[in-house]
């Protein structure tokens, strides 16, 4: 066995070491709460790095040094001990961000920085060292890029908050480029809040000032930003939103409402709810002061305020948050619910995606193509599986199939099927049909003997 392998075998000591590092910093943070915290540079270790390494996603694809993870788990030892060389040696450089476009839908694309490997194992130890202290100050009312919550997570306690609460009206925001718009030297006093590290500070401004190489060739160095892909980014993102908007909507904004208002945030996505207009409009007017201020602004055409209320479910009203259309409706049982379908922009774009992944796999052998499919399919029930939904699932599996039979039958100049014979062929093979994912309250208080 290599010494690489037996060294990275026995990381798991090391493991233990650093979560109990790091679960001291937490419990200090969530006690003392003025604290800044010093020597965290030096957690920049060889075990930190260790631990990155093994959390790393090994199909990743290679910076602008072009070295993959192949190539870098070839020499591992070497890597990891130069990294640790150069940081303790101060010498440690931020290599330059490759930037790829991916598609948005309708024409759109978004630009995602891909690091250098050793840069995202250093961010990732960074990474961890700063969730510890702001995981304890967060508002748990924020979700996106945080430990064991998600998209449902955050769906499904804003229609809780919106059954048991007395709302009348939502405002419906939309942040314009908002990662590549955050305001550095901003970033930097809101982290010296808690950080009183220079040498740790210092990397994170490497980071962001790091250029970045376009598709073109062409380098740009940064003045404003933090790279999508970066994986110090999420954690940066969500400390700037924090103090943008968490925590002034909390000391600021809500004090001043005369009725309820309650904050549902996921990354830079989120909506504010209200019960009374007054409050709504007000908030909408100050929202816009309050992100020019930290160089951010809205985006008018995906800023609103809606009434959104039970007491009026004729106005249909809806509004859009994550990928779901809400909307107020009635369950069988003739009680108030809140319905969540697929968004039209989020349907459509799945069918793009649908079709493009039929014609990259329709040369495929059939038995391949049908289980690659059910995954597929799993992983989109899984995800817009949710109670009210199943009109728009059954949308999507119906067209969805329509597209997939088009394609099957340009294998070749022959036709492979015909309706009877392709619906055979389905049910032959398992093919999963929609179905809702999402647990209700009812059923999960039934297994646990909670009525």
């Amino acid at each position: 066995m290599q010494p690489v392998k037996e060294t990275l075998t026995g990381c798991v000591r090391s493991d233990k070491l650093m979560q109990t590092s790091l679960q001291g910093i937490a419990k200090k943070a969530r006690e003392l709460k003025k604290h800044r915290f010093g020597n965290l540079y030096q957690l920049l270790n060889r075990e930190a790095l260790a631990i990155a390494w093994n959390r790393n996603n090994k199909k990743a694809a290679a910076g602008v040094d072009k070295v993959t993870t192949q190539m870098f788990d070839e020499h591992l030892e070497e890597n990891l001990n130069e990294i640790v060389k150069q940081l303790k040696e101060k010498r440690y450089r931020a290599k330059l961000v490759k930037r790829v476009n991916i598609p948005k839908g309708e024409g759109k694309t978004r630009p995602l920085g891909i690091p250098a490997i050793a840069d995202k194992l250093v961010q990732s130890a960074a990474a961890q060292i700063l969730g510890a202290i702001y995981e304890e100050d967060f508002y748990p009312n924020s979700y996106g890029y945080r430990p064991r919550v998600g998209v449902h997570t955050a769906v499904r306690a804003l229609s809780k908050e919106l059954i048991l609460g007395n709302f009348g009206y939502i405002v419906e925001a939309d942040i314009a480029g908002f990662f590549q718009n955050i305001d550095h030297e901003w970033l930097i006093k809101m982290l010296e809040q808690r950080v009183d590290d220079k040498a740790f500070i210092g990397l994170i401004k490497k980071w962001l000032k790091a250029g970045v190489l376009e598709p073109d060739g062409k380098v740009i160095n940064p003045v404003t930003g933090c790279p999508q892909g970066g994986i110090i980014s999420p954690i940066l993102a969500n400390i700037y939103l924090h103090y943008v908007l968490d925590l002034w909507f909390e000391k600021r904004g809500k004090p001043q409402c005369k009725g309820e208002a309650y904050l549902c945030r996921y990354a830079d996505d989120f909506v504010c709810a209200f019960r009374y207009k007054a409050d709504a409009e007000e908030f909408y007017w100050q929202l816009g002061e309050r992100l020019r201020k930290f160089g951010l602004e809205t985006a008018p055409e995906k800023t609103h305020i809606i009434s959104f209320s039970r007491y009026r479910k004729e106005e249909k009203t809806s509004f859009d948050f994550l990928g779901f259309e809400f909307r107020w409706g009635t369950s069988h049982k003739g009680k108030d619910m809140i319905t969540k379908w697929t968004t039209r922009k989020k349907l459509r774009d799945s069918l793009m995606k649908f079709k493009e992944w039929c014609v990259e796999n329709r040369n495929k052998r059939l038995r391949v193509l049908f289980k690659l499919l059910n995954s597929k399919l799993r992983g989109y029930y899984d995800h817009y599986g949710l109670i009210g939904n199943s009109a728009r699932l059954r949308q999507f599996y119906q067209v969805g199939m329509k597209i997939l039979y088009k394609w099957l039958n340009r294998r070749s100049q022959m036709r492979s099927f015909n309706q009877t014979s392709f619906a055979q062929t389905l049910k032959r093979y398992g093919v999963l049909t929609p179905r809702i994912t999402e647990t209700s309250y009812n059923q999960i208080a039934f297994k646990f003997n909670l009525v």
